[in-house]
Formats: C-alpha cells, sequence, structure tokens
C-alpha cells in the first residue's frame, strides 16, 4: 500500500473536501480521487459520502483514519532514518502565539545563516493542541506554556522564561492594583487556556473583583486593547510586551507562584536529535530567552 494514498486519505478527512486536500498536497483533485478509489477497492468500502460540495468520512473512514495517520508518520520517519547524516529530514516545531513572533522568525533567521541546508516545519497553535500533538508524534517539539499537570517521562523540557504575573493598565491611569482592578473595565486572558489559569487564581485567591467585558486567548490582542485605553488586564509578562511600553504601565505581582514559565518540550528520544540540537542552540542564544538545563 502506498503511503502517499493514505496522505491523500487524512487530507480528504481534514480539509473536507477532494478539493481542499488537492490544494494542500500540491497535486490535482483529479490525482486526489483516484487515489481514494483506490483505497475503497482495496478496502472494499466506501470511504467517503458526498454532502453538497463536501465530503463527510464514513464510520468506515474514521475507523481506518488513526492507524493511517500512524503508518504515514511511521514511514516519513523510516525515510528520515535512511537518510539520515544528522541534519537530513525536517524538524516539525509548534509554537504558540507568542512564541510565533518572539522566538521563531529570529531563531531561524540565525539556523538559516549558519547551516541553511536545515530544515523546519512550523505548526502554530495554543498550548494544549501543541501538548496533545506532541504526545501523539504529529510533531517534534513545541514551545509553549508549561502543563499545569505531570510530564509524561516520555517527554522532556527545557525552560526558556519564567515570567511574572502583571497588571496591565493605560499609563493615563492611575491608582493601587485593587483600586484600578475594582473600577476599570477588565479584559480577561481566557481561564480555559492553560496561561490564563495564573491571572484568573491570583484573583479569586485574593478576592478580588473585576468587570470582565472580553475573554481572549491572545495577549497581543489584550495590550492592544489597555493600549487604546479599552481595559486592563492581568497577563505574564511575555518576549514582546515591551513594544507597548510607551502607553502601557506594567505592575508586575512577585510572588511566583503565579508565574507563567514557557517551555521547549520535546520526546525523550526525539527523531531528529541533530536538528533538535541546533534548533535549541539558536534560540537559546535569544535576548529573550533564558535557557535552563532539560528537565
Amino acid at each position: 500500500m502506498d503511503t502517499r494514498f493514505l496522505d491523500s486519505l487524512i487530507a480528504v478527512a481534514e480539509e473536507g473536501s477532494i478539493a481542499g486536500a488537492a490544494r494542500a498536497q500540491l497535486i490535482t483533485a483529479a490525482a486526489v480521487s483516484q487515489r481514494i478509489q483506490a483505497l475503497e477497492r482495496e478496502f472494499k468500502c466506501k470511504l467517503f459520502s458526498r454532502a453538497g460540495n463536501t465530503v463527510q468520512p464514513t464510520d468506515a473512514c474514521l475507523t481506518i483514519i488513526p492507524k493511517a495517520k500512524s503508518l504515514v508518520r511511521e514511514a516519513r520517519d523510516l525515510i528520515e532514518i535512511v537518510q539520515d547524516s544528522g541534519l537530513n529530514g525536517t524538524l516539525r516545531i509548534g509554537a504558540n502565539s507568542t512564541s510565533l513572533t518572539a522566538f521563531i522568525p529570529a531563531t531561524l533567521k540565525s539556523i538559516r545563516a549558519s547551516v541553511p541546508e536545515a530544515k523546519f516545519h512550523i505548526t502554530p497553535g495554543n498550548s494544549i493542541d501543541l501538548y496533545r500533538s506532541l504526545i501523539n508524534g504529529d510533531i517534534d517539539a513545541a514551545i509553549m506554556v508549561m502543563p499545569p499537570s505531570a510530564i509524561p517521562k516520555s517527554l522532556r523540557y527545557w525552560v526558556l522564561r519564567d515570567e511574572p504575573l502583571a497588571l496591565l493598565h493605560h499609563k493615563s491611569i492611575k491608582g493601587t492594583l485593587t483600586d484600578i482592578l475594582d473600577n476599570k473595565p477588565y479584559i480577561r486572558y481566557d481561564p480555559s487556556c492553560w496561561g490564563g489559569q495564573m491571572p484568573e487564581l491570583f484573583m479569586v485567591e485574593k478576592g478580588m473583583t473585576k468587570n470582565t467585558i472580553f475573554d481572549l486567548d491572545s495577549l497581543e490582542a489584550i495590550a492592544q486593547l489597555v493600549s487604546e485605553e479599552v481595559g486592563v488586564s492581568m497577563v505574564p509578562i511575555w518576549a514582546g510586551l515591551e513594544l507597548f511600553d510607551e502607553t502601557i504601565t506594567t505592575l508586575p505581582i512577585p510572588d511566583k507562584k503565579y508565574h507563567r514559565k514557557m517551555v521547549l518540550m520535546s520526546a525523550y528520544h526525539p527523531r531528529q536529535p541533530r536538528l533538535l540540537e541546533l534548533f535549541m542552540k539558536h534560540l537559546g542564544e535569544l535576548d529573550s530567552v533564558d535557557l535552563q538545563k532539560d528537565l
């Protein structure tokens, strides 16, 4: 069985259409259709049903997909092992929204200047989804918020930043932390995400009241709204917040209990150890990173 056909099967299921899968795989829609038909003949079952301009996976298809993903991943790994000269292959790295702008461009630029043959694929996402992808083996490493639960022994991590919690407010606003939170509209760092759990814990434990107007899982968007005097917020001091120094006052909370840890996490035995080592070396050279040894 050609794993490229399985790759097309996965793409159709994820994109919801033959045309979408073709665009994602950079092949023709006819080629995708032929691959699906070949798989249906081999499996002796229908894999998709049409619903207007979209297709829906059948129950049989949904049963096949998890194993298909595993086979495609294992085939890709085998190719990279055979071709391995240390820096062959591609390192698949996940990055949350703040890391995507604060760390990834400078790190890739530095690597490109010294080791142009090294290849990386960057997957954006929130920390919860990236952690799941890392456990499933869909990515090789991720820059993300430290999970609140115990880390499986199959994974290892390096702390990149230990970020204090802080109150953000426009420079025109005066008063104590309590006064400001009691009297100003509050933009809440979404508590359903890991990073947003620390501000929420602080507010609850200190018995502070707030007039919440928005929930956002984007620190950049929160800072922009604070700078435009829409409201105030409690967030970690992330790499990039300094860009708003002209309009925003940052009041740090000294208690380390409420810090957010940013980590680089990977499999304990990575598929691309030399590429991971290279990426980590250049990442650790950034001024905004204080790389600590693996834990």
